[in-house]
């Protein structure tokens, strides 16, 4: 078991606000994570700063091979295993092993990857990423171009590997059924929640409801001690007019008092 550990990390485009501000979080190796959060808030910065790929302050250590989806094939027109093989250290048998997980057909390896369709090149693709079963991998939407049979074999592919990952995806049923953590950016910051999406919307919804209660509480005790100050001012003000009425009276009594004398 090894560790992703991130210590004071932030990160800024230039001239931009900050996406991620003293970012302490500690991840296991083991941990099937989903990363979610609105578009925009960091979620494919957030895998190039564990990638190196951008500067960042802070640190971040860990001793695993991350391994990200999807890669950029340099010449898609080669047959598929020699494309791969030029940009990737495997063996044959071990590429094939991970597309029969896969349900994909070992042939497709002897066709030119641009001729493949998105959902075949998504599987070799993904097939990559775990050849290495001591790697870490790093998936970007990996939904894409998928219909939902080969959705639900691609869930079923990641959700019984052992090594951990990441995955970005905008289908939450997808999240739910390969997951078991949560990390979910909030604010320049991430929050990791143990469970998949679906447990983590409704922690999430029972916090809002509290948050919304004890705000409206809030509201009422603040207008409350308002109205009490603003009944102590009257208050205070009715005195001083007492007191004021009764000096300039006693003064009138004495007035006359003098003249009659």
């Amino acid at each position: 078991m090894s560790t992703i550990s991130l210590k004071n990390v932030s990160f800024a485009y230039d001239g931009q606000d900050k996406i991620f501000d003293n970012l302490n979080l500690n991840l296991d190796s083991n941990w099937k994570l989903g990363l979610i959060g609105r578009n925009g808030r960091g979620k494919t910065t957030f895998m190039k700063m564990l990638l190196k790929q951008v500067e960042y302050q802070g640190t971040i250590q860990s001793d695993l091979e991350f391994n990200y989806y999807p890669q950029v094939i340099n010449n898609p027109d080669n047959l598929t295993i020699y494309a791969l093989q030029e940009q990737f250290n495997f063996e044959e048998w071990e590429l094939k092993r991970e597309l029969n997980l896969l349900h994909a057909k070992e042939n497709i390896i002897w066709q030119p990857f641009s001729t493949l369709s998105g959902g075949e090149q998504t599987k070799i693709l993904l097939a990559l990423c775990f050849i290495n079963q001591h790697s870490f991998a790093l998936l970007d939407e990996p939904t894409n171009h998928l219909d939902e049979d080969t959705r639900n074999q691609v869930a079923q592919y990641l959700h019984n590997k052992k090594q951990g990952l990441i995955v970005i995806s905008h289908d939450r049923n997808f999240v739910d059924k390969v997951v078991d953590h949560t990390l979910a950016i909030e604010m320049q910051k991430i929050r990791l929640e143990q469970g998949n999406y679906t447990r983590y919307e409704k922690q999430k919804e029972l916090e809002d409801e509290s948050n919304i209660a004890y705000n409206a509480k809030l509201e009422r005790q603040i207008k409350n001690l308002h109205a009490s100050q603003q009944k102590m001012q009257t208050f205070a003000q009715r005195s001083e007019s007492n007191k004021n009425a009764g000096a300039k009276m006693k003064g009138d009594i004495r007035h006359r008092s003098t003249v009659y004398d």
